[in-house]
């Protein structure tokens, strides 16, 4: 059995694992506990409820994947350089993760959020608080665009939702067909949702 130092980690590991490859309601605790190797009894000293595991795994993989993110959005980038490379880290792990596991995952917090907002009002908000963070720093990049004249004046945040809207969109279609060439309309698309040019390919 895992040490309890670490059985807490393994279980949100394999539930965010678990969750993320199929669904939320596929996933019993008794199945997490078994593939963490950790006891029935310690889940719940972990966790109240598999509801309170997912939030918890939710928040573990933004944390896995902050750095990641920071660096991507890094505020001295240029920001069209930081929208594409969005477009860029997202095909990246998406074929990472295909690679890993033979299907296509889409997004893990919209797809918890889409299977359990009208169920389980701890998870929507989660969901939610993960949608507003990359929003976040979305709408840095738009206000800085429009700082710079690439794009016209408006309203930085609509757009950010707006662009935030369209790639969420594209991920989920690419989880739908199991196909990972229906993200190479990302960055296309977010370009011509900002109105700026793509770059002719020579």
């Amino acid at each position: 059995m895992a040490r309890e130092p670490d059985a807490r980690q393994r279980l949100l590991q394999t539930a965010s694992h678990l969750i993320w490859e199929s669904s939320y309601g596929s996933v019993g605790v008794e199945h997490i506990c078994e593939r963490a190797d950790v006891q029935k009894g310690s889940f719940y000293h972990f966790f109240p409820s598999k509801s309170d595991l997912a939030v918890a795994a939710l928040e573990d993989h933004w944390e896995k994947s902050r750095a990641e993110k920071e660096r991507v959005f890094a505020a001295g980038a240029p920001a069209l350089e930081r929208l594409t490379g969005w477009c860029d880290l997202i095909r990246r792990n998406q074929s990472r993760r295909a690679q890993q596991t033979g299907k296509v995952l889409g997004c893990p917090y919209s797809s918890l959020g889409s299977e359990l907002s009208t169920q389980d009002e701890k998870i929507r908000r989660k969901c939610h608080e993960m949608a507003e963070r990359t929003c976040a720093y979305v709408e840095a990049a738009v206000r800085d665009l429009q700082r710079e004249g690439l794009i016209g004046k408006g309203n930085a945040a609509e757009k950010a939702r707006e662009l935030y809207s369209f790639v969420m969109g594209v991920v989920l279609q690419a989880r739908i067909d199991n196909e990972l060439r229906v993200l190479d309309r990302l960055k296309p698309g977010v370009l011509r949702l900002l109105g700026i040019r793509e770059p002719a390919r020579h």
